[in-house]
């Protein structure tokens, strides 16, 4: 395993053709912790979730991924005000149908008029007239499939939307949401200790559809004292977070990873991952590690 230094180290996690004409850098950045405790609220330190948001597309991520329903909108208030007018180059994505009534408290709904609803807000939050990637953040078991997604394809007719994803699916549901829409992502969770969307991650490869796992850094038993990720990170001077990104660009290219954090120091460590190169060994011995 090799580690590169590089005033851009996103650059170094290769690209993807989101929807086929969104070329990005694989490694990008999840807005969720720039909110309060509970993802609910202002962050206690607002500035800093600004310098967070501007140091990350300093290191060269293009892909930011937020919600409507953190903070409420908070996420997507603070991505505007440190990032508008936005560069060329970035790709947001943002989400809807999950509704919220206080800190830890997440509920899908998916009625027709809610997501459109939410849609348009998340346009005036974000300051655009499109969004690039706009995901259904659950599916609402009271509303038929076809009602929710129907209405993202309506959007997308009316140019507020350009690309449609799902999050937290089934194969089989992926499936029946290609039926009804073009769905270029998938965001379930996924991690090096945590392979449960296995199964979504080998289809979203076979269909070159891109995988967004949330939650991507989390390691487990595998950074005790003594495992794997532990004598990796000592061997070859990297965190046993660094590594699991690392890990996660190397299961498959159609894998986005986007760590999220409060803290500069920590986006500068997570994007310093892209750099990290996995030997065949190294990539198996993590791989068959859980």
């Amino acid at each position: 395993m090799t580690a590169q230094t590089t005033s851009r180290p996103a650059d170094a996690s290769g690209t993807f053709a989101l929807g086929g004409d969104l070329p990005i850098n694989r490694l990008g950045y999840g807005a969720m912790q720039i909110t309060g405790p509970g993802v609910w609220g202002d962050p206690d330190d607002p500035a800093e979730a600004v310098r967070v948001l501007r140091r990350a597309v300093e290191l060269g991520v293009n892909f930011i991924d937020t919600a409507d329903s953190y903070g409420p909108f908070v996420s997507e208030s603070l991505i505007r005000l440190a990032l508008h007018p936005y560069a060329d180059d970035l790709v947001i994505a943002t989400k809807g149908g999950l509704t919220r009534s206080g800190p830890g408290d997440w509920r899908p709904v998916g009625r027709p008029e809610y997501l459109r609803q939410q849609l348009h807000l998340s346009l005036r939050h974000l300051g655009l007239e499109q969004i690039d990637l706009y995901q259904l953040h659950r599916i609402d078991p009271a509303v038929p499939l076809a009602d929710q997604l129907g209405a993202l394809v309506e959007l997308q007719q009316e140019g507020k939307i350009r690309h449609i994803g799902v999050s937290e699916v089934t194969v089989e549901q992926l499936k029946q949401a290609r039926e009804i829409a073009d769905i270029v992502s998938v965001q379930n969770l996924y991690n090096l200790a945590n392979r449960k969307a296995e199964d979504v991650l080998d289809y979203a490869t076979a269909e070159n559809i891109a995988f967004i796992p949330w939650f991507p850094i989390a390691t487990g038993e595998l950074a005790r004292p003594g495992g794997p990720l532990d004598t990796f990170a000592d061997e070859h001077g990297a965190s046993p977070s660094q590594l699991a990104l690392a890990w996660l660009l190397r299961r498959s290219p159609v894998v986005l990873p986007i760590p999220g954090t409060s803290s500069v120091g920590h986006v500068e460590e997570n994007t310093s991952a892209a750099t990290i190169t996995l030997s065949d060994e190294e990539f198996v011995a993590l791989t068959d590690a859980v």
